[in-house]
């Protein structure tokens, strides 16, 4: 079958501007000229340049081609197209679905660790959040919806831990009011006056929960002063900063914070569409073994249905299932809602926004377009360099020996959320002789993969609430790869910067090295004593460590000053041979005694 040969004159070409990506491929190309592959394929090798049909050209052999033919083009960024279609059709969509209507506020409650946000939402919701948490501190995003008076609220609870600023930043990002947890014991703490910047940056109400008033120390008057050098006024001071006095722990004054926090929605006229094609944000995300990717959505507008095909940053496919925060299976869920989802093609990134698309041939091409520019954004970042140590037991011996260390790691996390908090505060370790290469990160177990990968690289594999498998433990243990396990992030943190640091503090351990009995003293002018001896057990070396045993107790310690066979000095004697022995700064020898050489080692806690 002859390849049809190009020729301008042969078919009409396109009228008016035509849009091409750049890097688009041969076959590409042809489509958007009314062409066929080989027509372009042939057109670049008769101009010097051999492609194949799925290779990516370059601007200038795509303007050349369309120049060429006479085609008047547009080189736009891959996936610009299709975004700017979706966004389009958000727009039309949006235009006809009628006016907005009231919406449940978003609430994030937001403040320092341990002064009580998930123990308030607790008893807001009624349910035991806190003994689900590790240490009892939260380490994902959580989002739960409770109704008071017939209204809604959506609720936010963010990580107070130092290692979560992104999510909470996050947290600020998607909310419509800040619920801002302060103990009244405590006072206003680092965290404290982040969450006020964080909110402030997000440009939404603050309502003040001052909590633990039911302890004996609590002091509201001392924090309300300290909340004003924030420029934070209480209402009762002539401000308008709602406060609300409440102890989580007794139940107390939680009914009024509710009715504050409708009113401040009230006022601030928060609505949406209830029709039409969902968007908002992914809260969090993680792998399910049995479900595959599970994403906590939190819908700002339209409505998202089961069997919608959607896309989150790289991520897209048809939503399988819409589950509640109380377990229960939805058809539909309106904006405000949170929502766990499940159907997508991979972990989306936490923070991600998330659209409706119309169709799944839009949404797979913007997700695989947005999926190609974040590899080639990362390109390079986390490959590991050539030279340096991977065991977190090496680091310390590398500082101490005043070379450049690298700490190679992998690490693999249960949910999106807890990857990026890692990955984050381990990058703000930063020293001039050590320094961190991330090998590789994702969501899931650590499998057999991971092990290979640490071989290869001579990486720590970091897991975060998830543990190797059978296989990947046993290939783990036969490669010697060390795998390090963690359920509380800021243990990860304090155990890698520690090691950074070469703040892990070596033990001593002892090694009998030699063990022999004086059978004779000698007193030799201008030398001293020397011990006539019989060698036991192990090896005698000349400056080894020395014990001095005398009906087994210890009477000195010290060294070797001189070993000699017969006439000779010599390096070392070995069991069952006679030598005779001179100690540095000891005469006081008798048959009988013995003498004991060991070894020091230090051994760095694992």
């Amino acid at each position: 079958m002859d390849i049809p040969v190009y020729s301008p004159e042969d078919a009409p070409v396109p009228k008016g501007e035509v849009v091409v990506e750049r890097l688009s491929t041969p076959a590409e190309l042809a489509v958007k000229m009314s062409r066929t592959t080989a027509d372009v394929v042939r057109f670049m090798l008769d101009n010097g340049e051999m492609v194949t049909s799925t290779q990516p050209l370059t601007d200038e052999m795509i303007e050349l081609f369309a120049d060429d033919l006479g085609v008047k083009i547009k080189l736009v960024a891959p996936g610009q197209e299709q975004e700017a279609e979706l966004k389009a059709l958000l727009e039309i969509d949006r235009g006809a679905g009628g006016d907005p209507q009231p919406r449940p506020p978003i609430v994030t409650m937001m403040g320092h660790v341990d002064h009580g946000k998930t123990k308030l939402l607790d008893q807001i919701r009624n349910s035991n959040v806190v003994d689900g948490e590790a240490g009892g501190i939260t380490q994902h995003i959580g989002a739960y919806q409770v109704r008071r008076n017939g209204r809604s609220i959506t609720f936010i609870d963010t990580p107070g831990h130092e290692a979560f600023t992104a999510m909470r930043a996050r947290g600020a990002d998607v909310t419509d009011i800040v619920v801002l947890v302060v103990a009244a014991d405590d006072g206003v703490m680092p965290q404290t006056v982040e969450a006020i910047s964080h909110a402030r940056a997000a440009e939404v109400p603050i309502v003040v929960a001052l909590n633990k008033i039911d302890k004996q120390n609590a002091d509201p008057t001392r924090v309300m002063q300290q909340l004003v050098e924030h420029n934070l006024v209480p209402e009762s001071w002539g401000g308008d900063t709602v406060t609300v006095q409440v102890s989580a722990l007794e139940n107390i004054g939680t009914e009024d914070l509710l009715e504050h926090i409708l009113l401040v929605a009230e006022v601030a006229e928060i609505s949406a569409h209830n029709d039409g094609l969902a968007e908002g944000v992914v809260l969090e995300s993680r792998l399910d073994i049995g479900r595959g990717p599970v994403s906590t959505l939190l819908i700002q507008d339209g409505m998202l249905r089961v069997g919608d095909p959607i896309v989150a940053g790289s991520a897209w496919g048809r939503v399988r299932a819409l589950v509640n925060d109380l377990g229960q299976q939805m058809r539909e869920a309106a904006p405000g809602t949170p929502v766990r989802v499940m159907g997508l093609s991979e972990v989306a990134s936490a923070g991600t926004p998330f659209t409706v698309a119309p169709s799944d041939k839009v949404a797979s091409k913007v997700a695989g377009v947005r999926g190609y520019w974040q590899r080639v954004a990362s390109l390079g970042k986390d490959v590991a360099a050539n030279s340096g140590g991977g065991r977190l037991e090496d680091i310390f011996s590398e500082i101490k020996a005043g070379s450049p260390a690298l700490l190679k790691l992998i690490v693999k996390a249960d949910t999106n959320g807890s990857l990026e908090a890692i990955r984050d505060s381990l990058g703000k370790i930063v020293r001039d002789d050590v320094s961190l290469s991330f090998v590789h990160s994702g969501v899931g177990a650590i499998s057999e993969n991971d092990i290979a990968l640490a071989k290869t690289t001579d990486a720590t594999i970091i897991g975060f609430n998830i543990r190797p498998d059978r296989k990947a433990r046993s290939l783990a243990e036969t490669e010697k790869v060390e795998i390090r396990v963690y359920e509380i992030i800021y243990k990860v943190i304090e155990d890698i910067e520690s090691a950074l640091l070469g703040l892990l503090t070596p033990t001593i351990e002892e090694e009998v090295t030699g063990e022999a009995e004086v059978r004779a003293v000698f007193r030799i002018r201008g030398v001293g004593a020397v011990a006539g001896c019989y060698v036991l057990h192990g090896t005698i070396r000349r400056g080894d460590k020395v014990r001095f045993l005398r009906d087994g107790g210890v009477i000195w310690k010290g060294a070797i000053s001189s070993l000699r066979r017969f006439q000779d000095d010599v390096a070392e004697v070995r069991s069952g041979f006679e030598c005779g022995i001179g100690l540095s700064g000891f005469s006081d020898l008798k048959p009988g005694d013995v003498i004991e050489t060991y070894a020091e080692h230090e051994i760095l806690p694992t």
